[in-house]
């Protein structure tokens, strides 16, 4: 069926359809409450050149009907985050920002810092842009409510809790002592502080102290007394913002040219506690509205907290159907308002200023770094005589410890600045011992013969090779490249210490001066390649660590092998254990409990391992 005949039998329907281009891949998702009004619009008329563009690379599409617009927005934006399409808006950072998460759904609930937003029924703060005020804040929270810390769930008993019981820092719960009651307390107390509502914590701080009090328990009024104080000390120190009292994020964003950044303010309370900003790519072409659209979208679908409203600086597009998404997502009400006057308007005004003043700082650091990148590479290409500029640079490194784990990896640099999409690492293979010449010409071959197999990953042939070692790397480095016919490629060694550069064919290093743009380009790229290198076998080295003799047991994968030694500590004891207090173990069957024994040298007292489960 032709594009012609399936637009031509689009239905009149709620729903989302996806753009393919010729080689499948899906370049754009949308939604619509008519698709067939929606998706032939792309083929009728005249369009901004960026969706002329889009439309020259459609190749073919389908759609899913949804029953609604709400459900057609909600399976936009999981469609959006699974395929990540080319054509739409996307919000891009060069970091992820840590959160505060508190596992509300366990009994006991852990406060842990993550990076990874997760649907758990767990609550998320965050995200925290300054690492030093979450240190801070984390700082505050242990020393006023004894929340636990530990990854353990479910929560083991203990029959002496850990160090941070004895220093006030837990509760100990995993002592079975405290009553769940207290518990949820203290972390209801957490919550309130960290959704900015200090007025009702402090509160009922004074409520529990003096009913503490009245119950002549004297202790726990001045540990809740100390409490207090730190409390309103943090509440002193905290920025205000009259936007009524309410809890609100104000969300704006600038733009210039083709960048685009957002931002938004967290004010709970009426207290702006932080902020969070966002590039934003492939907003080309669209307007404002558009654009405020896809970032509310964007930004929400991430699991982050929803507060009952959302200052606008601009007008989103389709705003019913978002705020009602956005309910849905939230469990209750959403208003999306753009603020005309008051100090609602005031702050939003404050975020749109910030927003283009981080955009403004962003271009000017981005092209400072664009001019130093190319003074860099013009001088290197002066010094070292190279044919041309050294637009794509690769850099290679091996790692092991005593010859065990051993790995290798590879950086690319494309004009002067990490390109880390095209980072590769390799497990070593044929090479045994600590042999790290023979472990370069192995990743070697194997990057370029990839080349010569036509795979997409290591298509594109390096200006310039620079190798982490001296004279020896080189020498292993060039005879692969001269075996494969690549010897034009302009290749050295940059050894460290005195930080010489060696070139084949010369004996004397090439000594750059320590405040060369050209050396600190090289030590950046050798750098790179190095930390790729050493972390990589770090997680091999960690992995290989937690193997033991339970590995290899047929039926114990690694939730079986975590329950185990969470249970017994260590294989010795769980060797010792009988048939009957292994299959106490969580996830355990009288199967896999009998093949344990046996894997362990144990006898199974005659009993049939293949018996009932």
């Amino acid at each position: 069926m032709d594009l012609e005949e399936k637009l031509a039998r689009l239905p009149d329907h709620p729903g989302v359809y996806l753009m393919r281009d010729a080689k499948g891949e899906i370049i754009y998702v949308g939604k619509a409450a008519s698709l067939k009004n929606r998706v032939r619009s792309y083929f009728r008329g005249q369009h901004q050149p960026r969706t002329q563009v889009l439309v020259s690379h459609i190749a073919d599409f389908e759609y899913i009907l949804t029953d609604n617009e709400v459900e057609a927005l909600i399976l936009e934006c999981n469609l959006i985050k699974e395929h990540r399409p080319r054509y739409n808006v996307s919000l891009k950072d060069d970091k992820s920002y840590p959160y505060i998460k508190i596992t509300t759904q366990e009994q006991f609930p852990r406060l842990q810092i993550t990076r990874s937003l997760v649907r758990d029924g767990s609550r998320y703060f965050g995200p925290y842009t300054n690492v030093g005020a979450l240190r801070e804040t984390l700082k505050i929270l242990r020393g006023l409510f004894p929340v636990r810390t530990c990854r353990e769930t479910p929560l083991q008993h203990r029959s002496r809790p850990c160090l941070n019981a004895h220093i006030n820092r837990c509760l100990a719960p995993c002592s079975g002592t405290v009553d769940p009651g207290a518990y949820r307390e203290a972390v209801d107390n957490v919550i309130l502080f960290l959704e900015g509502k200090h007025t009702t914590l402090v509160k009922e701080l004074k409520e529990q102290m003096a009913a503490a009090a009245e119950r002549l328990e004297f202790e726990k009024a001045a540990r809740l007394r100390d409490q207090l104080r730190a409390v309103q000390e943090v509440c002193a120190r905290q920025k205000i913002t009259d936007a009524g009292g309410d809890d609100a994020d104000a969300v704006a964003f600038a733009r210039e040219g083709e960048a685009a950044l957002g931002l938004i303010f967290f004010s709970r309370g009426g207290k702006v506690i932080g902020r969070d900003h966002f590039f934003l790519t492939g907003t080309e072409g669209l307007s404002r509205a558009e654009i405020m659209a896809a970032l509310l979208k964007e930004y929400y679908s991430r699991g982050v907290e929803i507060p009952p409203q959302i200052l606008l600086h601009d007008e989103p597009d389709d705003a019913a159907t978002i705020a009602r998404w956005l309910g849905h997502l939230r469990g209750g009400r959403v208003d999306l308002k753009v603020p005309k006057r008051g100090s609602k308007l005031k702050l939003l005004q404050l975020v749109h200023e910030n927003a283009v003043s981080l955009l403004q700082e962003h271009l000017l650091a981005r092209q400072r770094q664009e001019e130093g990148g190319k003074a860099a590479l013009m001088e290197l290409q002066q010094v070292l005589g190279l044919p041309r500029l050294p637009r794509r640079m690769e850099a290679y490194d091996i790692s092991n410890f005593q010859g065990n784990s051993p790995v290798g990896a590879m950086a690319v640099f494309v004009d002067g600045r990490p390109l880390t999409s095209a980072y590769r690492r390799f497990q070593i293979k044929t090479v045994k011992g600590p042999n790290d010449f023979a472990s370069l010409q192995e990743v070697l071959s194997r990057r370029f013969h990839r080349a010569a197999g036509e795979d997409p990953r290591f298509a594109e042939l390096p200006d310039f090779v620079l190798i982490d070692g001296g004279l020896g790397q080189l020498h292993a480095a060039r005879e692969v490249m001269a075996a494969m016919g690549l010897t034009s490629i302009p290749t050295f060694a940059l050894a460290k210490e005195e930080e010489l550069l060696f070139r084949e064919g010369s004996p004397e290093p090439v000594r750059l001066p320590r405040d060369s743009r050209a050396l600190q380009l090289l030590q950046h790229l050798r750098d790179e390649v190095h930390r790729f290198a050493i972390t990589y076998h770090r997680q091999k080295r960690e992995k290989g660590a937690y193997r033991s003799v339970l590995d290899d047991i047929p039926g114990v994968g690694p939730k079986r092998k975590k329950a185990l030694l969470r249970r017994f500590g260590s294989v010795a004891k769980i060797s010792g254990a009988t048939l009957e207090e292994l299959m106490a173990v969580e996830g355990m069957n009288r199967a896999v409990a009998a093949r344990i024994l046996e894997g362990l040298g144990r006898k199974n007292n005659g009993e049939n391992p293949a018996g009932s489960p």
